[in-house]
């Protein structure tokens, strides 16, 4: 899932070519140059609305996450380390919800 600014032309074959499904909405201003361009335009991508808005869930959690300062500054050294504080940080968030 991504945002509209990855909806280009080029981007969705560079994930088609990795074997990458995705769900990205198409802009509005590709939109209409693809409807100008009648049967040339070829046909709009795929793009599943039910999917798209869980991303909405994603964000959100990430958007906690950065609450702890520790990991929205990337204050671990090591990968493990910054790993095991955002696993930390996931468990008191999930802890506090509960």
């Amino acid at each position: 899932m991504a945002d509209k600014a990855y909806s280009s032309r080029g981007f969705r074959a560079y994930l088609r070519k990795r074997g990458i499904g995705h769900t990205i909405p198409e802009k509005t201003d590709q939109q209409r140059h693809r409807h100008n361009r009648g049967h040339l335009g070829g046909r709009p991508p795929m793009f599943d609305r039910q999917i798209y808005r869980q991303r909405n869930v994603v964000e959100r959690c990430f958007n906690r996450l950065k609450g702890f300062r520790g990991i929205a500054t990337r204050y671990e050294k090591t990968a493990t380390s910054y790993e095991a504080a955002v696993t930390l940080a996931s468990f008191l968030l999930w802890a506090g919800s509960v």
